[in-house]
């Protein structure tokens, strides 16, 4: 009989709303500030290390293709929303905080409903939502301002991307957390769950 590996010692900062969290925090194995990490697999318990390792190639076919239907989806966005050149990259912003939100909504849905298959999150999260925003294009749009000597858009651009894509994510997740909470079945005692 396997031991279970000792537990992780508490990172700095890895507090959720109850307290400490991780592997032997109130939140549960993968969380960190009250969010999972990776709801899928906890890589500190071996017959989950097992399942990547069991199916690698389906895990990759399902990120390539993902991958390639989201890079192609941003490409039709940026034939849909053309910026000049010089201009400031507006269909680069939106697509990176469009495609934050999805992923919002995406990691509330496989955490709390159930991704229902094994491949879900990689091939949308990974895959179609990776593909489709693109922080290299964010990078490269930067050192474009940059290079025009346009130093004040590039800060402005630079901030307001990270703020839209943060706060994208923070909000499609807490909507849809409520929209999944309202949906749940009453509890036993009639009574519907926390709709904070």
């Amino acid at each position: 009989m396997r031991t279970p590996p000792p537990p992780r010692p508490q990172q700095p900062g890895c507090e959720g709303p109850n307290g400490p969290s991780g592997p032997d925090g109130p939140d549960g194995p993968g969380v960190v500030s009250g969010e999972p990490v990776d709801p899928d697999v906890d890589l500190h318990l071996p017959q989950q290390r097992a399942e990547l390792t069991a199916h690698p190639f389906a895990v990759l076919g399902a990120v390539a293709v993902g991958g390639a239907l989201g890079a192609a989806a941003r490409h039709g966005a940026a034939l849909l929303w053309p910026v000049p050149a010089g201009a400031f990259p507006w269909s680069t912003l939106g697509v990176n905080a469009v495609g934050s939100g999805l992923i919002g909504v995406l990691m509330v849905l496989v955490a709390e409903r159930g991704a229902g298959h094994p491949l879900v999150r990689p091939f949308l999260g990974t895959g179609v939502l990776g593909g489709f925003t693109t922080f290299s294009a964010y990078a490269a749009d930067v050192a474009g301002l940059l290079t025009r000597g346009d130093a004040a858009a590039a800060l402005g651009y630079a901030a307001a991307t990270l703020a839209a894509a943060l706060g994208a994510v923070w909000a499609a997740a807490a909507a849809t957390r409520r929209l999944v909470r309202r949906a749940a079945p009453p509890a036993p005692s009639g009574r519907r769950g926390d709709a904070r």
